[in-house]
């Protein structure tokens, strides 16, 4: 049953805020600072990448509450785009988001909790364990769908029905996850320092902790310095950038939002404040806990390191440290907790741009309709159906590596456009003005536009193939339009 009532405004301040960080704190701070001390080398250089990382994206959120203040509409991003540079832009935005960025990060954190359900149960679910489908009815076909692949899904369709149920049921859901996540990783931060008082782990790793250098996957250190560094440290940037991405989703669900002009722009610089300065603090645990440089080959967590940890499972071995085998198990608890949540609000917050690209007619009809609950059940049903098959496909990791370069072009163009609609709608209130405008957003753009290029430069096939992925939206768009 559908209907065309309007949306339910039950999202307040802290629901709001909530969706912020349940959307951030993935599996990614628990993995990807062992790539970045491996292409960084030095305890300080590992640091400020992060740090680099924390004030990029609380720039760029607080820029981005300038135009959630002043264009508090379903859709949020999709939205500034369409004000700023025309419909055209704006669906390419939504063409990549639903084609590969949201869904894609959606099947990677899915695939990200069964993965770590499987610490738990290693008998029933692991990537080892097939189901052949097609053998059921009698065909004889080696195609098979691992037991991660399956729970993966599961965990989708899940999270789906509870989101069909109503903003109210999926918003306390991403409550209470989202606080026991936070709470968690507080907590693995607070004992990782307790007990790493009584290492020296510390005070060795900063001894040469400005020493730049890139290491291989055998153990290779190989030194790097002036702008061969800041390159290095560019490209470092990329798994703390999507690690601390999706702080944007929350200005998708504008029109479930009480005071929208209010609580977007402040949930914006609460989450992603208490975000940022969290995932320092883990690093910094981190390196109480035990050495930055390691041994590929280490036959213990503190011969491998930061650098090497077994998988890259960082976290895992700081829980090790902390609680023994036991940490393992504790950790698997954790970012099962961690990623189910996340992909609660990624659920949620993904659905409302297609739900706002079939209202301007750039979509389905269908998508543009909401369901018995107040919520857009059919834009839930098949952003949960593309996520599924990227699971089953496995093909979610390299798209995403391929949609890099492009997130950060969209994010430049969004900031840009505040300085194209102080100009073009000057008379429109803006509750809150972009922190430091002109020169805060101008220096975003400026980091983003080189870490681009720096991209385009080493990284030129992924680089590329997400331009194409943006490309070929262009004739879709212009064949949706004529039909």
């Amino acid at each position: 049953m559908e209907n065309n009532e309007t949306q339910k405004r039950e999202l307040g301040l802290l629901d709001s805020t909530m969706i912020v960080i349940g959307s951030m704190i993935g599996s990614g701070i628990f993995i990807v600072s062992a790539d970045v001390a491996r292409n960084v080398g030095g305890a300080g250089w590992v640091i400020l990448t992060w740090v680099i990382t924390g004030i990029m994206t609380l720039i760029g959120a607080i820029s981005y509450g300038e135009l959630a203040g002043m264009m508090p509409k379903v859709g949020g991003q999709f939205v500034y785009l369409k004000e700023a540079y025309g419909k055209l832009t704006a669906f390419l935005f939504g063409w990549c988001t639903f084609l590969v960025i949201q869904t894609g990060t959606i099947a990677a954190v899915a695939v990200a909790f069964a993965k770590y359900t499987g610490v738990l149960f290693p008998d029933y679910i692991s990537e080892k364990s097939f189901f052949y489908p097609l053998k059921l009815i009698g065909i004889d076909s080696n195609f098979g769908i691992s037991s991660v692949q399956l729970l993966a899904v599961a965990s989708i369709l899940i999270l789906t029905v509870i989101n069909l149920r109503g903003v109210k049921e999926a918003k306390f859901v991403q409550l209470v996850l989202t606080v026991v996540k936070t709470v968690a990783l507080f907590g693995l931060i607070i004992l990782g320092v307790l007990v790493g008082l009584k290492f020296d782990y510390l005070s060795q790793n900063w001894q040469n902790a400005w020493d730049s250098f890139s290491t291989s996957s055998e153990g290779i250190a190989t030194p790097v310095s002036g702008l061969a560094l800041l390159s290095v440290i560019g490209l470092s940037m990329v798994g703390p950038l999507f690690s601390s991405s999706a702080w944007n989703n929350i200005t998708y669900t504008a029109g479930e939002v009480k005071d929208p002009k209010r609580d977007i722009p402040l949930s914006l610089f609460y989450g992603t404040l208490i975000v940022s300065t969290l995932y320092i603090l883990a690093n910094i645990s981190y390196q109480m806990l035990m050495p930055v440089a390691g041994l590929p080959n280490g036959e213990s967590v503190l011969a491998r390191g930061i650098m090497f940890a077994s998988n890259d499972r960082v976290g895992t071995a700081a829980a090790e440290i902390i609680f023994g085998n036991l940490g393992v198990i504790i950790m698997g608890i954790f970012i099962m907790i961690s990623t189910f949540g996340c992909n609660n609000g990624l659920l949620l917050a993904g659905s409302r741009v297609y739900y706002a690209m079939a209202k301007d007619g750039l979509f389905f009809k269908k998508v543009g309709k909401l369901n018995k609950n107040g919520v857009p059940g059919f834009s839930l049903k098949i952003q949960s159906f593309w996520a599924a098959l990227l699971c089953l496909s496995g093909t979610y990791g390299t798209l995403l590596d391929y949609t890099v370069f492009t997130v950060l072009i969209f994010y430049i163009l969004t900031i840009f456009a505040i300085f194209i609609l102080r100009q073009k709608q000057p008379n429109v209130p803006r509750p809150y003005k972009a922190f430091g405008y002109p020169v805060v957003p101008a220096i975003y753009i400026f980091i983003a536009i080189s870490l681009c290029i720096n991209l385009l430069i080493f990284r030129t096939q992924t680089s590329l193939f997400g331009l194409i992925i943006v490309a070929i939206g262009i004739p879709v768009y212009y064949i949706w339009k004529k039909n």
